[in-house]
């Protein structure tokens, strides 16, 4: 064991810090990642094979219990007992696996140098399974981004990497997620850049990319290579048929923001309605989805199947807006009262919802121009989703690598650069940012320096010299012996400062002064309960060497840059 822990401490030390080893741990997380996406799909196919007695109930909504031999009334309850076990798990172990993961990991990058708890990987999988498997009208996706995060952050933790490094793994957790759910790697390079890191440095790119790449091999190699629609062949057969695009794309910025406003006031709601323990709201509240769910059993969980239908043409225009509506309200009631799971799939369901309609109707009106309205619902996923999040490059390719259709590349651009677009102009956050505003966190501000929540009295600020007003100048020139100025003082507390210059300049002029007190020149002064930041900037306002800490009139201590210094020294 002697010969062996030299070398586990030099391979610990070359995975900390140099490159290959960033390398290596990017691919590691990558490898979590990949199969924890696929042991989170299964766990929900298993749990929805529990609640429902089919693999997605979606597929076939309103059908009796699959085993089970019950009615379509089933579904009132499920919402009502998967609330009963996910509750308490998530209130007694880990509360920010609650709602829908992304900004938890953003503001986990933003301000807490990338560190998240690990039982927020457990957690997080087994409520959100819990909450989609038992009717939530929530995505997988948001939850496998908050679980890779939190598997990266662990992994730094453990290895106790520099915080640059660890927020990068988180970010490779991220992109690792969406890259195996979607089996779209572009796309979750993209996101991680996009939402979760904020920032395209190529270093962060590349490790990103490799962390992607081999989720994505992790999961295809599970789970297969198709992606999750079935997509027929789609043209855009005239000039004219951009415009309708364009169109559309502002429609989607409307309904993007809409759906966030949507979310966060039934969240609102439920917060102001609900009196009882947080442990219980998603089982009481469960009661509403499923009656929800009753009248609109194509709500039931993720909902895949029935936005591929939508896509493939099979709902009348009617059923399309039911639907685009009916998931706006399922996926906010299901955030509202505590339920875990993400709003990614969601905005894609709302988008080809809206797309199809916004097609079928063209067809209708004009249909020499329009082609097929399947293509309307693939642009409406993304503009939807781009101006519900913010993040236009991602909508882009998500899309364009589920199709692979080159064809639709411009009207997809053009439609989600007008729905950003008109989102910036209602909507100052979007649906992830909105979240962390609420909780006063506005990730556009720098954040909070060291010295911003420390006051003056915490650190070891020495005392000062204080010279009486009545002081001679030649004695006042032997205290500022090795010092630029000193405090000043009379009966009646603090006056200002002397310097050795005007006390030199004092001396040697024609009628030297019988005291200092005509010396003596104005200062700003801090407090001890004024904050470190505050007195720095003072110094460099007035370029002083140092500020008087004044307290009732008295001067109990001189601020200078080395009392910041010395606390910042690690000892």
């Amino acid at each position: 064991m002697s010969v062996l822990r030299p070398a586990t401490a030099r391979g610990t030390r070359a995975l900390r810090g140099s490159d290959t080893g960033l390398l290596v741990l990017a691919l590691l997380v990558g490898l979590a990642t990949g199969a924890g996406a696929v042991a989170f799909r299964g766990l929900i196919t298993v749990l929805t094979q529990v609640f429902t007695g089919t693999a997605d109930y979606a597929a076939t909504p309103g059908a009796p219990h699959g085993w089970l031999g019950w009615g379509r009334w089933f579904v009132l309850l499920t919402p009502v007992v998967s609330g009963l076990l996910y509750g308490p798990l998530v209130h007694r172990f880990a509360r920010e696996a609650r709602g829908h993961g992304v900004p938890e990991v953003m503001v986990a990058v933003a301000r807490h140098g990338g560190r998240i708890p690990a039982k927020v990987a457990a957690v997080k999988a087994l409520a959100s399974a819990l909450t989609i498997g038992g009717g939530g009208s929530v995505g997988r996706e948001g939850p496998i981004v908050q679980i890779g995060a939190a598997l990266g952050s662990t992994l730094g933790t453990l290895v106790r990497v520099a915080e640059d490094r660890q927020r990068l793994l988180v970010a490779c957790g991220a992109a690792g997620g969406i890259a195996a759910t979607f089996n779209a790697p572009l796309a979750g390079v993209v996101f991680a850049m996009e939402i979760v890191l904020r920032d395209f440095a190529a270093r962060s790119f590349g490790m990103v990319v490799v962390s992607a790449v081999t989720a994505s091999v992790v999961g295809r190699s599970v789970l297969g290579s198709q992606a999750f629609l079935d997509l027929p062949d789609f043209t855009v057969p005239h000039l004219l048929t951009y415009a309708l695009f364009a169109g559309l794309g502002v429609l989607a910025g409307l309904v993007g923001v809409g759906f966030t406003r949507v979310l966060y006031a039934v969240e609102d709601l439920c917060d102001r309605v609900w009196r009882g323990p947080e442990w219980l709201r998603p089982g009481a509240g469960g009661l509403l989805l499923g009656l929800l769910l009753l009248a609109v059993p194509q709500m039931y969980g993720v909902g895949y199947p029935v936005l591929g239908d939508a896509v493939a043409g099979r709902y009348a225009v009617g059923f399309l807006l039911l639907l685009l509506v009916a998931k706006a309200v399922a996926t906010s009631l299901t955030i509202g009262i505590g339920g875990s799971g993400g709003v990614f799939a969601p905005s894609l369901f709302v988008g080809a919802a809206l797309g199809a309609a916004v097609g079928q109707t063209a067809a209708a009106v004009a249909p020499g121009i329009t082609g097929a309205p399947g293509a309307f619902a693939l642009v409406g996923m993304a503009a939807v989703f781009a101006g519900a999040a913010r993040a236009p490059i991602t909508a882009v390719l998500i899309v364009f690598e589920l199709t692979g259709e080159y064809s639709l590349i411009l009207p997809l651009m053009a439609a989600v650069v007008l729905s950003t677009g008109i989102s910036h102009r209602l909507s100052r956050d979007s649906i992830y940012t909105a979240k962390l505003r609420r909780r006063g966190v506005d990730l556009d501000a720098p954040p909070p320096s060291w010295a911003a929540g420390r006051t003056v009295a915490s650190l070891d600020v020495p005392a000062a010299t204080v010279l009486a007003a009545t002081t001679p100048p030649q004695q006042a020139a032997d205290a500022l012996a090795g010092s630029a100025e000193l405090p000043v003082a009379d009966a009646a507390g603090y006056l200002g400062v002397v310097t050795a210059r005007a006390v030199a300049e004092a001396l040697a002029g024609p009628a030297v002064p019988a005291s200092i007190t005509d010396l003596v020149e104005s200062r700003p002064t801090t407090t001890p309960a004024g904050t470190v930041d505050r007195a720095l900037d003072l110094l460099d306002t007035h370029d002083v060497p140092g500020v008087a800490v004044v307290e009732d009139g008295r001067v109990v201590g001189w601020f200078t840059a080395d009392a910041v210094l010395a606390a910042l020294r690690p000892r």
